[in-house]
């Protein structure tokens, strides 16, 4: 009998060893550790700053402008030698390898992605499309996904999120008087969708997008306290639907301010640095940005 018990627990530990890891549990993301902040916070480049280049280049110059992690954003060529393959849920276990091995070489972190709507489809209850994305999210490390979804498909987003510990963020962009139907752009309406969801479903705050659509963006902070998980940080030379980006500190979006709400909010999610419109010193502005939120971040 003994010998039976003692087969029978050796069985089951095999089978636990070799058991598919849970979507939770799968999770190969890297920690994000003091040595990726700066001033304070994890800091570094939406890779839609150089949409005009392929992910693997955008990495080699958030590492030259001096970021430390990055997100990234769907449609987006992956490198100058795979053609026209494009970084989405579409792609291959062997593109992915490339993409950390490009990662791990060049010491920058991908925390989350930029996934816009299209595998949430409105008045769908088909789980196959969003999980799809989460899959993939899981496969890349991601800490978390932006997007805009229909607000009908965030109760599947929140039971994905907590299945794979994947947050997902609505983000705003600026208001459009002939879009009513779009609300993205009040952070009351944010807010009201996602006060009663889980702490894996939260906001991505984009200060630019506040700009253009005439709210500071330190009040937005203040309304959305406690669900702020991720920023796209903007200075912005004016207030309105034209305004464009310029180095931090020398617009009207007040950063330090901003940046000291954040330290109040005890935030620790990831900033990204995001520039929309085209300029020929780019990576200049860029530097300039991060060694701003270096000398000016909360220091304690």
């Amino acid at each position: 009998m003994k010998q039976i018990l003692s087969l029978g627990f050796c069985l089951l530990f095999l089978a636990l060893c070799h058991a598919e890891p849970s979507a939770s549990t799968a999770s190969n993301r890297p920690a994000i550790t003091d040595s990726d902040k700066v001033g304070g916070f994890a800091l570094g480049c939406q890779a839609y700053s150089f949409r005009e280049n392929t992910l693997f280049e955008a990495i080699d110059k958030t590492k030259a402008c001096g970021g430390k992690v990055i997100e990234i954003y769907t449609w987006q060529k992956l490198s100058p030698g795979t053609g026209n393959v494009e970084v989405n849920a579409n792609l291959s276990d062997a593109n992915i390898k490339l993409i950390r091995e490009k990662l791990d070489a060049a010491g920058i972190k991908l925390v989350n992605a930029y996934v816009g709507n299209a595998n949430f489809v409105k008045g769908s209850k088909d789980e196959k499309s969003p999980r799809k994305v989460f899959e993939w999210a899981r496969k890349m490390g991601l800490r978390g996904l932006t997007g805009e979804p229909p607000e009908d498909q965030l109760d599947i987003i929140e039971k994905l999120a907590k299945e794979y510990d994947i947050q997902f963020c609505l983000h705003n962009h600026k208001k459009e008087p002939e879009k009513p139907e779009y609300k993205n752009w009040d952070p009351h309406y944010t807010l009201s969708l996602i006060k009663n969801r889980d702490h894996h479903i939260g906001a991505c705050v984009d200060t630019g997008h506040l700009v253009r659509s005439g709210i500071k963006p330190v009040e937005a902070l203040k309304i959305l306290q406690g669900r702020v998980l991720f920023v796209h940080l903007k200075d912005m030379n004016e207030w309105g639907p034209k305004a464009m980006d310029q180095p931090y500190g020398t617009g009207v979006s007040d950063i330090k301010a901003i940046l000291n709400e954040l330290k109040r909010q005890n935030f620790n999610g990831h900033i990204s640095i995001e520039y929309e419109n085209t300029t020929d010193h780019l990576l200049d502005d860029i530097k300039k940005c991060v060694d701003y939120v270096r000398a000016e971040g909360p220091k304690s």
